[in-house]
Formats: C-alpha cells, sequence, structure tokens
C-alpha cells in the first residue's frame, strides 16, 4: 500500500480533532478545498467520523485518529541517533 494524495488528506482531516474530549466535533463547510469536503466524506463512509462534513469521531475513528497524530508527532520530534 502506498501513501496517496487522498490518505494524506484524510490524515490532514484526522488531526483536526481534539482527542482530549469526546465532545468537540468538526465541520467542514461546503466552501472548504474540494480535497478537505472529499476526504471528510470518505472518512463518514469508513465509518470514522459521524457526519458526511465531519461531526464527531466514532470509537474507530478515535483510534485511527489517535494513530495519525501520534505518527505526526514521532515524525516531527527530535531525531534519535543511537
Amino acid at each position: 500500500m502506498t501513501y496517496t494524495a487522498e490518505l494524506l488528506e484524510e490524515l490532514k482531516i484526522l488531526r483536526l480533532f481534539n482527542l482530549a474530549t469526546t465532545q468537540e466535533g468538526i465541520k467542514v463547510h461546503s466552501s472548504a478545498e474540494a480535497e478537505a469536503i472529499a476526504a471528510t466524506r470518505r472518512l463518514y463512509e469508513k465509518g470514522l467520523v459521524t457526519q458526511e462534513d465531519g461531526g464527531y469521531l466514532t470509537t474507530l475513528g478515535h483510534d485511527a485518529a489517535h494513530h495519525a497524530q501520534d505518527l505526526l508527532t514521532i515524525l516531527n520530534g527530535p531525531i534519535m541517533v543511537g
């Protein structure tokens, strides 16, 4: 499997969620970039968010967002040379 532009857009959406609370969602407005709208729709179709335009993370979505945000933190962190 490769990292496609579509997957990267989905990761960008997942990083927008605040994982500290389940009471906060997102809304991707119709005026957003077409790629963001399409990515959010795909996340909905995959069962990761509750609405086509965002909403809240599902349980699976929370896990995915957590992993995506952790990976971003790891890759952006300091380089540890052994």
